[in-house]
């Protein structure tokens, strides 16, 4: 009905969500509403069809967010967005494999890209997720160590009243919303597009960050190390290897951002320079568990300033004079 429709032809139809198991809920006699077109996609604004369902006793009514099409660019759930294998949100993912989106954020492209991957996916047996390339071992190990296998049915429980935060609520054990305080922090501030597209992801920074400390790349004190040391790196590695495979491996962070690499052949290790602090931490984050290069294993640690050099000006003109491995 709507391809006929010159105006529809973009629209998308569906007869069943895509959603993880958490969303799906843990009421086997669910019962699901479906309203055709019935509001546009959080990501690229097209019409989709709306499903809504009550996961479960003491649950809220949940209801998809983007159309599927999205959702199978991304192999993620239509309703909370996280990915569909390993419970994760998207910035962590990709960050572990070093895969960088091809979304657009803009308002130009989206729309024209998203028919584009439903032409791409129009057998709809996998995932532009699935089709992708090698991935490496140590992302693989990471995202084994990071996965959320069993279903969070917390993450269904009724939104905070607003009215009980002013000590307004006259409803009492009646009313539908949860009766707490809100606590205001980082986690508090995320949004749609964030999400899916993987940028500024409050969740993911904080199950990154927790995650690089316990592998013992928790960031130093001291702001001005930004630097990272390399060790066990491939005898016959060059400096231009090691400068492709960091970039390659670090989609999040540009290219820019690389002040430079400083390979000491002799030791096979290296010195990864970096412009700011939090391109050195994004790096740090993605290489929790080792960076694969050429097929082995190279572990990353924090540098750190060397005594009495700490305070040295900035004009030093080797790097390797002013940080040492950990």
């Amino acid at each position: 009905m709507p391809k006929a429709d010159i105006n529809k032809a973009g629209w998308e139809q569906s007869e069943f969500p895509i959603l993880c198991e958490t969303c799906l809920g843990n009421n086997p006699f669910i019962r699901m509403t479906k309203q055709e077109f019935g509001r546009s996609c959080g990501t690229c604004a097209r019409p989709f069809t709306v499903f809504r369902w009550n996961p479960g006793s003491g649950a809220r009514y949940k209801a998809t967010v983007i159309c599927q099409t999205c959702a199978k660019v991304k192999n993620v759930c239509q309703t909370c967005l996280l990915d569909l294998e390993y419970g994760l949100p998207t910035q962590v993912r990709d960050t572990a494999l070093g895969r960088q989106t091809e979304a657009p954020t803009s308002d130009v492209n989206r729309e024209y890209y998203a028919q584009n991957m439903e032409n791409n996916m129009a057998n709809g047996t996998k995932s532009m997720m699935q089709l992708g390339g090698k991935t490496s071992s140590a992302g693989k190990e990471m995202l084994k160590e990071l996965a959320r296998t069993n279903p969070y049915y917390k993450r269904n429980r009724p939104h905070l009243c607003s009215f009980f935060a002013k000590g307004e609520c006259k409803r009492g054990d009646e009313c539908p919303y949860r009766h707490e305080k809100p606590v205001e922090n980082e986690l508090s501030h995320q949004n749609i597009k964030d999400r899916y597209h993987g940028n500024n992801d409050p969740v993911a920074h904080m199950i990154l960050t927790n995650h690089a400390a316990a592998q013992g790349l928790k960031p130093p004190e001291d702001e001005s190390i930004m630097s990272l040391f390399l060790s066990s790196l491939p005898a016959s590695i060059t400096e231009a290897d090691i400068r492709t495979h960091v970039v390659n491996s670090l989609p999040h962070v540009p290219s820019s951002q690389l002040k430079s690499v400083v390979h000491v052949a002799k030791t096979r290790c290296a010195f990864i320079n970096f412009k700011d602090r939090v391109s050195a931490e994004r790096a740090a984050e993605a290489w929790a568990n080792g960076l694969d290069i050429d097929g082995q294993r190279v572990s990353a640690r924090w540098g750190r300033s060397r005594k009495g050099v700490s305070k040295a000006p900035a004009s030093l003109s080797s790097p390797l004079t002013a940080t040492t491995a950990v």
